[in-house]
């Protein structure tokens, strides 16, 4: 360390030094006795908030990997479906045949684009609502576990 700082008494402590492993919040907040206030409510509250969020976490995730696993089925189904295509307008007589089968070929993958896009969406859509719905249960329990405080006082 350098010079000692007398305006700062903080400058001169090694934070590096301390073991956050033995650092207790709890133990710290729970030793503060405020009166009307009950500590061990409001670590359980914060303890069931992240229990919450670290479910819909989970939710998401499992979320996303259906969506790509997905993804990755359709790419599948895509490359398998080039190949059939391109067998099919190789195999076109006339020029007029080869413009009706490229139509339909366009049409077909179109409306397949559409209902994958829709699927996909569909997926999406569900997975955000099952973590919304886990993060809104948990506040509607957190706003009558203060009532419940407000209301015992």
């Amino acid at each position: 360390m350098s010079t000692p700082n007398p305006f700062n008494p903080y400058a001169n402590i090694d934070f590096s030094k301390f073991d956050m492993s033995k650092f207790d919040v709890s133990k710290m907040l729970g030793d503060m006795k405020i009166p009307g206030f009950d500590m061990q409510a409001i670590m359980d509250a914060q303890r069931k908030n992240i229990e919450a969020l670290t479910a819909a976490n989970q939710a998401t995730v499992q979320g996303m990997q259906a969506i790509a696993q997905r993804q990755a089925e359709i790419m599948s189904q895509a490359m398998n479906e080039v190949s059939t295509i391109a067998q099919q307008l190789s195999s076109a007589g006339n020029p007029q045949e080869m413009s009706a089968k490229q139509t339909e070929v366009a049409r077909k993958a179109f409306e397949q684009a559409l209902a994958n896009m829709r699927e996909l969406a569909e997926m999406v859509n569900k997975s955000n609502t099952d973590a919304f719905a886990i993060i809104n249960k948990r506040v509607t329990e957190s706003l009558q576990e203060l009532k419940s405080l407000v209301g015992a006082k």
